[in-house]
């Protein structure tokens, strides 16, 4: 695919830090940290909103790691207000009271995306490996009170899944406008944990069935979005709706991915540090690595669905098989598919102690 047929991304993902005051062994940051310490500054991060709303992105969602651990995303926020693009902030909520509620508020953020960990907060915060629980589910009050839409995420896996419909009530009962209940993707520490975190069949059976009946209850009121792991599913997704199509991502230290978990392949990407995101979008090595479908191999170069699931997820391709190119071994069609299938044969087993992330929590 030449950078002539290319379309803009519709959405950014800032990641300001991966620094974080939880320690969830879901985590799909990277298990390297350190790599990511010089993080952009205040200035670099509005010179990227300001080019982002040139490049035609619609969306600037503000992620980590913890986003609130650095004391400038107000800053962030504004800058990107001014640029017309519709701000959403992605966290944890620690540390998030009524009064950074409303300095964000002001500062001109639209959204705010929660996430929980459980609905008891014993449970919640051994997931989380620190105390959470209470305090997220203030901020959410907080969020709501100040007049902002909230969202709340639920990461779901097996110590989880069989509270599905006891979250969603939760979250109707914070008034948020919209659910989403994600089955963990192994990438991070997440896979590292694959073990500890795949559900059986049973448990994503029961929780679909919850996640429906709340539908047909409340869903005239609160979007409620369950999204299957394509562990079961047995057909890869079309991973960030293909490689480079829709969506850019900026890690810590500047470098620009096209989603979030591609830090881990073996590809030169380039930083906002030394290139303009126009530039790094359109003509960098990195971003047109996989983009159309040259690249494929078979079974995914002949497959009608290539077009449809793009061969599925380069990351995990990467890091089931350690060639990037080759179909994602969530498909049944995958040489390398008996990978995901002994890792759900082990789902039924009794699972390993949890591998908890690094905590970081300095503020910055």
């Amino acid at each position: 695919m030449t950078a002539a047929r290319v379309d803009p991304p519709i959405a950014l993902l800032a990641e300001l830090t991966y620094r974080c005051p939880l320690r969830c062994g879901y985590c799909s940051n990277p298990r390297d940290l350190g790599r990511y310490a010089d993080e952009l500054s205040t200035a670099d991060w509005q010179r990227v909103a300001r080019e982002a709303a040139s490049l035609g992105v619609l969306q600037f969602h503000l992620s980590g790691g913890e986003p609130l651990i650095r004391t400038d995303v107000e800053d962030i926020v504004h800058a990107a207000r001014d640029a017309q693009l519709y701000t959403n902030l992605i966290t944890s909520a620690y540390g998030l009271d009524a009064a950074r509620v409303a300095a964000l508020r002001d500062a001109g953020l639209d959204h705010v995306q929660i996430s929980l960990q459980h609905v008891r907060a014993e449970a919640a915060d051994v997931i989380a490996g620190t105390a959470a629980h209470e305090k997220k589910l203030r901020a959410a009050r907080d969020v709501k009170s100040a007049g902002l839409a909230l969202s709340i995420n639920v990461v779901l896996h097996r110590g989880n899944l069989d509270a599905v419909a006891e979250l969603i009530a939760l979250a109707d009962d914070l008034g948020a406008e919209r659910i989403e209940l994600a089955n963990t993707q192994y990438h991070g520490w997440a896979l590292a944990n694959r073990d500890a975190l795949l559900p059986t069949r049973a448990q994503l059976d029961r929780a679909a069935a919850a996640a429906e009946d709340a539908r047909v209850r409340i869903g005239a009121r609160m979007q409620i979005l369950y999204v299957l792991p394509d562990y079961y599913t047995d057909a890869p997704k079309p991973c960030m709706g293909g490689w480079g199509r829709r969506f850019v991502t900026i890690v810590p230290d500047g470098t620009t991915l096209p989603c979030p978990g591609a830090h881990e392949l073996p590809l030169a990407f380039d930083s906002v540090r030394q290139h303009s995101l126009r530039e790094i979008w359109f003509e960098s090595a990195g971003m047109n690595a996989y983009r159309g479908t040259g690249w494929m191999l078979e079974p995914c170069a002949t497959c009608d669905q290539r077009t449809v699931d793009h061969g599925g997820c380069r990351c995990q391709s990467f890091e089931l098989t350690g060639d990037a190119r080759t179909a994602d071994p969530a498909c049944a069609l995958s040489p390398a598919h008996s990978i995901v299938v002994a890792a759900r044969e082990r789902s039924v087993l009794s699972p390993p102690e949890m591998l908890y992330r690094v905590r970081a929590s300095r503020a910055g």
